[in-house]
């Protein structure tokens, strides 16, 4: 069975960056520049660090996670991470 990670990532500048993946590594990888792809806010940012990450049976789940998370304030996003 396939899963989907919602995470969120620190930047170099300590700004977070979530986002939504089936591979964790590889993306990470990948914001970090180390392999094709990524955002292009965090290739300008980096390097990343993954400090969170939940596991969700589809990408629909993952996707409605991810708008949650989005639209918390940096304060509750703290709040999280540290849960």
């Amino acid at each position: 069975m396939n899963h989907f990670y919602v995470y969120i990532l620190e930047c170099a500048n300590s700004s977070f960056y979530t986002g939504i993946t089936n591979n964790i590594q590889n993306r990470i990888n990948q914001h970090n520049g180390l392999e094709k792809g990524g955002a292009k806010y965090t290739r300008a940012n980096g390097p990343v660090k993954l400090i969170y990450k939940e596991k969700h049976p589809t990408k629909s789940d993952a996707m409605k996670r991810e708008w949650e998370i989005k639209q918390m304030s940096r304060s509750d996003k703290i709040l999280l991470i540290n849960k």
